[in-house]
């Protein structure tokens, strides 16, 4: 009898999210393979420019959190693929901020064209200092 593994869920209640932000994206021919089709490594960088844009968007940025010795890893990351992203498409990406601890924050994504839902996501972040210890989140949860 073979084991298996449990799945990993990306999935994530949205009405939970503490913050939420709206990333418009237009699908670059670079991201795509020969059949149109976005490759899935390009998910992981949009997601990161999700969060840097609802960083932003609070009157953060990553340069001084850094500047500060504060750098935010990722620890986890789960995809859930729906839909196939193309070429040109125009999409809508969703960053939530689900959770927020002393050295953790975790975020969830739902990447969309127009109402169609392409994927899902989540990501676990923790702050460390530059020899990696795991230090307090500079950024308040409200």
């Amino acid at each position: 009898m073979s084991k298996t593994r449990p799945r990993r869920e990306s999935a994530f209640d949205a009405s939970t999210s503490l913050r939420s932000h709206d990333s418009p994206l237009r699908v670059r021919y670079c991201e795509c393979d020969p059949m149109g089709v976005v490759h899935h490594a390009n998910y992981a960088i949009w997601f990161e420019m999700g969060r840097t844009e609802m960083l932003r968007s609070q009157g953060g940025n990553y340069r001084d959190l850094e500047a500060a010795g504060r750098f935010l890893v990722v620890v986890d990351l789960a995809i859930r693929f729906k839909q196939p992203a193309r070429y040109d498409d125009e999409l809508t990406l969703t960053t939530h901020l689900l959770e927020a601890s002393r050295a953790r924050l975790r975020h969830g994504y739902e990447l969309k064209r127009d109402a169609t839902l392409l994927s899902m996501a989540t990501t676990s972040l923790a702050c460390v200092d530059a020899d990696g210890n795991l230090q307090e989140v500079p950024i308040g949860s409200d």
